[in-house]
């Protein structure tokens, strides 16, 4: 009868336990895809033009791309990026964007060489990665900023 009370406490001792999420690191590329996609985003694994990792991804309807950073031989990266640029018909000023980055913690803008919009956040995932749940909390502060960013400069798509 101990027996199997004690088989009882240890199964119900293991149901309870909360399973154990899988680290989101860059690293292995394929785990942000796949946080990403468990978490409702679309993502595809791409290389960049330097054969860094590269993942393509969507917010709203507006096309973003998350690069890695501190690669060895393209591979075992330690930070990523999200970015997005804009190409509009109307300028956006330079005080603009000054105020952007002056008001808002994540995802800051500048103008790249053609004068079009560029919002960026970095990511360290360095040191182990993280969890799946801080990935997608991450990822939510990005999609916040591009909506906030995009009303801000006045691009619809």
């Amino acid at each position: 009868m101990i027996l199997l009370k004690s088989a009882a406490l240890v199964a119900l001792a293991a149901a309870a336990a909360p399973a154990t999420a899988q680290m989101v690191r860059p690293q292995d590329p394929q785990t942000l895809v796949q946080a990403l996609q468990q978490g409702g985003y679309a993502a595809q694994l791409a290389v960049d033009d330097t054969g860094d990792p590269m993942i393509r991804g969507m917010v709203g309807g507006t096309r973003y791309q998350l690069l890695f950073y501190n690669c060895t031989d393209h591979k075992e990266c330690a930070t990523i990026q999200f970015h997005v640029g804009y190409h509009l018909k109307t300028p956006v000023t330079l005080a603009a964007l000054n105020e952007w980055n002056r008001s808002q913690r994540f995802g800051s803008a500048y103008l790249d060489k053609e004068n079009d919009p560029i919002l960026e956040m970095d990511v360290d995932l360095d040191d182990g990665g993280v969890s799946q749940l801080l990935f997608i909390d991450n990822v939510e502060f990005w999609t916040s900023a591009v909506q906030r960013f995009e009303k801000s400069i006045g691009y619809s798509n």
